[in-house]
């Protein structure tokens, strides 16, 4: 089934829209677990920091009740070391005890209990030895037979206990949520990964059914662009003989015609050196009245030389197309001889030919030259310039001085641009394409000429590898635009290829 590209892009942007949403849950859940994780492994800390605190307690207290029953029985001070060291100890873990234990509301009971029964088992021991010491040592142990010391760290040991054991519970319970947060993790890692190997393996098989379908659809280009190249050679070489054939047959028709038409003017002229001769004869014959006579003189007077007039004008019109057609038809055969040419130099010797007529009518011709070099034929460009330029002066308004500007500037695509602006009389808008045909011609025909002078240079123009165009507004003015390529040479190679 073809690929297309809306396919293409429809199911990429499906896939890049999978592939993000499953990125971001990723994301979110893995930083959610990993918070999670966090707060397990704080309250394992707490717990684990409680517990060993805890601990420390109640062997602290443990090794100061037995420093006081080593002293007690043995009345020997070196027994007291460890209860020195350790009693001064005890009220510092009572309070880190307590911190610890603060963020848990339901632990202030016990830790309330707690620091009761610490303070009364420091209490007892500090008394039994302050009275062995002063050598009351029957009052001391009747107080530890009273038990009043061993109440109280029972408490203390109970409390301890039950801290503990709520330690261990709570380290067991962090750590099997650690565990089960750990696991989480893998499996969504796991499936985050499928989804986004299966994404990926999706925009791949996209990718390359595409990349199929467009080497598929680049074969069938060449192909066809190959069949098209064949063809487009055949139809060029089939209008280049069509052309020359045209081009031939204008030049036979044109050439046979004058054989014609030069017998034509041939007899008119010695038809009208008869009609003179027999003017001279009827004008010596006497006056009578005879109405043949009077006939045969204004025959000969009026009706023949004007007919004969007739006669010569069309001839000289019929001269002129045809001399215009072999004109074309020369041109068309004419060989291009590609050269560098200095645009600057060209337009001023063209506008140099056409100074004096500018300047009887008061006006100028401004050049602006940005681009100095050309490759072209320059008998041709030098025949479309003049053409345009006499176009200029003989149809410039006649109420003011001509002016006329010639631009150059270099175009996209390796082109140049030549620019013929004047203050003519103008074009009408519906004749801009009429003016570009054979023996057509615009606006009041005021002028002497056949209509071929801008079909002639289009023509040139247009074999030189370009076209002309033109704007214009009727009253205001005229602006001619010939592009034609900076090389030539390119153009006669792609021709030829």
């Amino acid at each position: 089934m073809p690929f297309s590209s809306t396919e293409f892009v429809r199911s990429t942007v499906l896939l890049l829209l999978v592939g993000l949403l499953a990125l971001v849950a990723i994301v979110g859940t893995t930083i959610w677990l990993v918070e999670q994780n966090q707060i397990f492994s704080e309250q394992t800390t707490e717990a684990r920091r409680a517990r060993a605190v805890s601990v420390e307690l109640r062997t602290a207290l443990q090794d100061a009740e037995t420093s006081q029953r080593g002293y007690l029985l043995t009345m020997e001070e070196r027994y007291l070391e460890s209860y020195n060291q350790t009693v001064p100890l005890i009220p510092a873990m009572v309070e880190t005890l307590a911190e610890v234990l603060k963020p848990y509301s339901n632990a202030d009971a016990a830790v309330a209990g707690m620091r009761a029964s610490v303070a009364a088992k420091l209490d007892e021991l500090a008394r039994t030895i302050d009275l062995s010491r002063q050598g009351r040592r029957e009052e001391a142990l009747a107080i530890v037979r009273t038990n009043e010391g061993k109440v109280s760290m029972d408490e203390a040991r109970t409390l301890f206990d039950a801290i503990i054991e709520a330690a261990d519970a709570r380290t067991a319970e962090g750590v099997q949520n650690q565990r089960s947060g750990t696991m989480a993790l893998r499996w969504v890692t796991i499936v985050g990964a499928f989804v986004i190997f299966a994404v990926v393996g999706g925009s791949a098989w996209a990718v390359l059914q595409y990349m199929r379908e467009l080497a598929a659809a680049r074969q069938q280009i060449e192909i066809a662009n190959a069949n098209l190249e064949t063809r487009v050679r055949e139809r060029t070489s089939d209008l280049g003989r069509a052309n020359e054939e045209i081009q031939r047959f204008a030049y036979i028709v044109t050439h046979d015609l004058r054989a014609p038409l030069v017998n034509i003017m041939g007899l008119t002229s010695e038809l009208e050196t008869s009609v003179a001769l027999l003017s001279d004869y009827i004008a010596k014959a006497p006056e009578i009245d005879d109405a043949a006579l009077a006939e045969a003189r204004r025959a000969a007077n009026e009706d023949l030389p004007e007919a004969i007039g007739f006669i010569r004008a069309a001839t000289r019109k019929m001269d002129g197309l045809i001399n215009a057609i072999l004109k074309i038809s020369r041109e068309g055969r004419r060989q291009l001889k590609p050269e560098t040419i200095k645009l600057a130099e060209l337009i001023e010797s063209t506008a140099n030919a056409v100074h004096h007529q500018v300047a009887d009518s008061g006006g100028a011709v401004s050049i602006d030259v940005q681009v100095p070099k050309l490759v072209s034929d320059k008998l041709s460009l030098e025949q479309v310039l003049g053409n345009l330029l006499d176009n200029a002066i003989k149809y410039r308004h006649p109420e003011r001085p001509v002016q006329i500007a010639v631009r150059t500037r270099q175009v996209a695509g390796n082109q140049v641009e030549i620019a013929v602006e004047d203050n003519g009389r103008g074009i009408a808008e519906t004749d801009h394409e009429r003016v570009f045909e054979l023996f057509r011609r615009s606006g009041a025909q005021s002028q002497a000429g056949e209509g071929i002078g801008l079909a002639h240079v289009r023509t040139m123009a247009r074999s030189l590898g370009g076209d002309v165009t033109l704007r214009s507004k009727l009253g205001v003015g005229t602006t001619f635009t010939i592009t034609l390529p900076r090389d030539l040479r390119s153009h006669l190679g792609s021709q030829t290829a």
